[in-house]
């Protein structure tokens, strides 16, 4: 004979409420046991009754040292979860600074290239020209040092050819 489903709320009647929470709160326990028994699980079950009863099961000896895991592991994640929020944090800062130097960076290439000039003072398009000439005289050497090195490669090519 098949079961009806029963609509859940609370039950009304308290013998009935009563006796419904003795055969559930028993079935809970049974379901307990086999689930550590079967699968060698830790479990543990505190049940509270109406009147403030306390009925438990635990799968070790003692349901406190069920309880302190559940501590451990709760804080674990916490701490988990704090370390990864710091993280965050940290990177969101980092995103922040390297957002404000690559635009100091890109309006400093700006002013090399002759664009947005005309915010700048006089001493400040004085040191962009002197920085300016430094690196031309880098470009210039490192030009003369090529073309010092092809006239040395040719060199050697053609009195090593004749």
């Amino acid at each position: 004979m098949a079961r009806g489903k029963i609509q859940l709320r609370r039950i009304e009647n308290t013998t009935s409420r009563q006796v419904t929470f003795s055969k559930r709160r028993n079935g809970l326990l049974k379901k307990a046991y086999e689930l550590s028994v079967l699968c060698d699980a830790e479990v543990a079950v505190l049940i509270f009754s109406q009147k403030g009863r306390l009925y438990e099961f635990s799968s070790n000896s003692e349901i406190q040292k069920t309880i302190d895991r559940y501590r451990r592991s709760t804080y674990d994640m916490d701490t988990y979860k704090s370390n990864l929020d710091q993280c965050i944090l940290h990177l969101k800062q980092e995103t922040t600074d390297m957002e404000r130097k690559i635009e100091l960076l890109e309006v400093s290439l700006r002013k090399l290239s002759g664009e947005c000039l005309g915010s700048c003072s006089i001493d400040e398009i004085q040191m962009i020209g002197d920085q300016l000439e430094r690196s031309l005289s880098s470009i210039r050497a490192r030009k003369a040092q090529l073309f010092d090195d092809q006239i040395q490669h040719l060199q050697a090519k053609v009195s090593g050819g004749i």
